[in-house]
């Protein structure tokens, strides 16, 4: 069973930066796209960035586009969030997240949206999440 395991959260003013990775326990099925979602209280997951096998297309969410890259080595079994600009309104629980896609195909569908709970399962591994604060 894979498990992905995200770090790099923390505090931080507005306008400041933090790298968040999502480290795999074994190798990702080599055709998974991995990416992010983020969470706060009572709300539903958004997703927010996420990359296909190869480091080949990513996806932003709108509020993100332009603060926010992402990035995958394969090697290790890893995914990237570096997060720029950060506004009050990007705290929440960031929470990595892999699901099987195929290259050149685009980012799937279920990363692109806020999911509801019974949704969950349409990824195949979750990680924890860690907690990213934006201070005014």
């Amino acid at each position: 069973q894979v498990q992905l395991a995200e770090s790099g959260g923390g505090s931080v003013q507005a306008g400041g930066s933090l790298r968040l990775s999502c480290a795999a326990s074994k190798h990702i099925p080599s055709r998974s796209c991995m990416g992010w979602f983020r969470q706060t209280a009572g709300q539903e997951r958004e997703g927010v960035a996420a990359i296909e096998p190869g480091a080949g297309s990513t996806y932003f969410a709108d509020s993100v586009k332009g603060r926010f890259k992402i990035t995958r080595d394969s090697a290790q079994n890893t995914v990237y969030l570096q997060m720029d600009s950060l506004k009050p309104e990007d705290t929440a629980l960031y929470i990595c997240a892999a699901a099987t896609c195929f290259y050149g195909s685009g980012v799937p569908g279920i990363f692109r949206r806020t999911l509801r709970v019974p949704e969950y399962g349409g990824l195949d591994f979750w990680g924890q999440g860690t907690l990213v604060n934006v201070s005014s």
